[in-house]
């Protein structure tokens, strides 16, 4: 089975032009397959100024993401590398490929085998992308693929994650991208804008203006006490702490980015949300959870009910900020952060 990139430009995937396989890294994008951590086949994406490591052994993971002469933004679990064949689901690190609402079989489903890729081209342009495709999960009737495209110069990436109902029955799902983070980072997820209250009701006054502007979703074990999160009045914030334990909130996010700052590399994660869609967990488009090892983020899409050859999608664009200073309060946030995601 396989995803041509002119599907995935026709529904919404931006792609750079001038990446070629093999290229003078100063020219463009270069594309070699390497071994990494006891995996003895990985692809390393990469350009003069950031790199990106993706499994063929497992997965795939997007195992590996730092700027050149960085660290790796991603968690990696060092007693996981490099082994496969594993019965069970392992988490590794870096980006996955799920499936939601959240179940006990078919999102834990072991993708502990080989992943296929092929480099695309897009029309005459000689743009390209790399599509990775692991095994058929048959048993659910589904198959994924990423699509991933380092920018030629910077640290932009693109993503394009798909899941396909290759079984006889229709199916309901929601995509779902947890990116498992190095510890030791904060976590920003800006706020909606406030207003003061409308008053009475005047002619010109719509339903909206009395309406919410925000749905937050806690998980049990969860609570207004820990002092990991702060909720700002332009930002909430959780900070990784090697010495707590799990937590978790959801969101309707419609403000289409959130940061992840760890050792002066600011991590940036863009999405986005379709009004008046049905997404997870009572309208979660995205999903932040910690623990003693990590931090994750998590942007999903919406639920849908998906014939036998029907596709759904979802996409993420990245960003690596280096250098940049941490915050004790909204205020260095909006003079760190904001200035760096493209804010007011």
């Amino acid at each position: 089975m396989k995803l041509s990139l002119s599907y995935a430009a026709l529904a919404g995937l931006m792609l750079f032009s001038g990446a070629a396989v093999g290229a003078d890294a100063k020219k463009g994008v270069t594309v070699e397959e390497i071994e990494y951590k006891g995996w003895k086949h990985n692809l390393r994406i990469s350009n003069d100024d950031a790199e990106l490591i993706v499994t063929l052994d497992v997965g795939p993971r997007i195992i590996s993401y730092k700027l050149k002469d960085g660290k790796n933004v991603f968690k990696n679990f060092e007693d996981q590398m490099g082994k496969s064949g594993e019965k069970d689901w392992q988490i590794r690190g870096g980006l996955r490929m799920w499936v939601g609402p959240e179940d006990v079989t078919r999102t834990y489903f072991p993708d502990n085998g080989p992943v296929k890729h092929v480099v695309e081209n897009f029309n005459d342009n000689k743009e390209n992308a790399i599509l990775f495709t692991p095994a058929p999960e048959k048993e659910y009737g589904i198959q994924k693929q990423l699509v991933v495209q380092l920018a030629p110069k910077g640290s932009g990436v693109h993503l394009a994650y798909f899941i396909t109902n290759i079984g006889d029955k229709p199916t309901d799902l929601a995509a779902w991208l947890p990116s498992v983070m190095a510890p030791g980072g904060v976590e920003i997820i800006p706020l909606p804008g406030r207003h003061p209250h409308p008053g009475p009701v005047k002619p010109e006054t719509k339903p909206s203006d009395y309406g919410p502007s925000l749905t937050m979703v806690q998980w049990p074990y969860f609570d207004f006490t820990d002092k990991r999160w702060s909720l700002g009045s332009k930002y909430i914030t959780l900070r990784q702490d090697s010495k707590k334990g799990p937590t978790k909130l959801g969101f309707n996010h419609r403000l289409g980015w959130v940061g992840y700052l760890n050792s002066g590399t600011l991590f940036v994660k863009r999405f986005e949300y379709k009004e008046g869609a049905k997404y997870p967990d009572d309208g979660c488009n995205y999903e932040t959870f910690s623990n003693e090892q990590f931090l994750e983020m998590e942007s999903l899409g919406p639920v849908t009910t998906l014939k036998p050859g029907g596709k759904v999608k979802l996409f993420e664009n990245w960003d690596l900020v280096g250098g940049v200073d941490d915050f004790t309060d909204e205020a260095g946030i909006d003079k760190n952060i904001l200035p760096k995601v493209g804010g007011d």
